[in-house]
């Protein structure tokens, strides 16, 4: 019993490491990753003193120029995202002016069982539905 309790204990520690080792990497600047893949190349290429300057410049270059892409890219995904919110919104205001109470109940409940059925679909490959599987003649 005494051995089963240990081997379990000691499962569990090793697991417990595992997981916390594992937490989220630090972002490095573009002159802290200029200087780390110059270091690299230094060290395979056997860059010469001036090699390493011209080398760290370019590299340099390149990471600022990645860090302003993905910057530009994130708020152009943000400004879709705002856009694409704001006009479901119009769209549902006007549909609820159309519709009578009973019928935007019925339509909420219709949303929230998309949702759901959308939100079980996340990480499958999503392919044709099953109801949707009848060839076309």
């Amino acid at each position: 019993m005494k051995k089963i309790f240990l081997t379990f204990a000691i499962a569990l520690m090793g697991f417990t490491a595992t997981y916390a080792q594992q937490g989220k990497k630090q972002q490095l600047t573009p002159e802290q990753r200029a200087e780390k893949s110059t270091a690299k190349l230094e060290k395979e290429l056997s860059l010469t003193a001036d090699q390493k300057q011209k080398v760290y410049a370019i590299e340099l270059n390149k990471f600022k120029q990645n860090q302003d892409w993905h910057q530009k890219a994130k708020a152009e995904r943000d400004q879709k995202k705002d856009l694409a919110m704001k006009g479901m919104k119009e769209n549902r205001e006007q549909l609820n002016k159309v519709l009578t109470a009973e019928q935007q109940t019925k339509l909420e409940t219709i949303h929230k069982e998309k949702k759901r059925s959308h939100h079980g679909m996340k990480g499958k490959k999503r392919g044709l539905r099953a109801d949707s599987t009848a060839t076309k003649a």
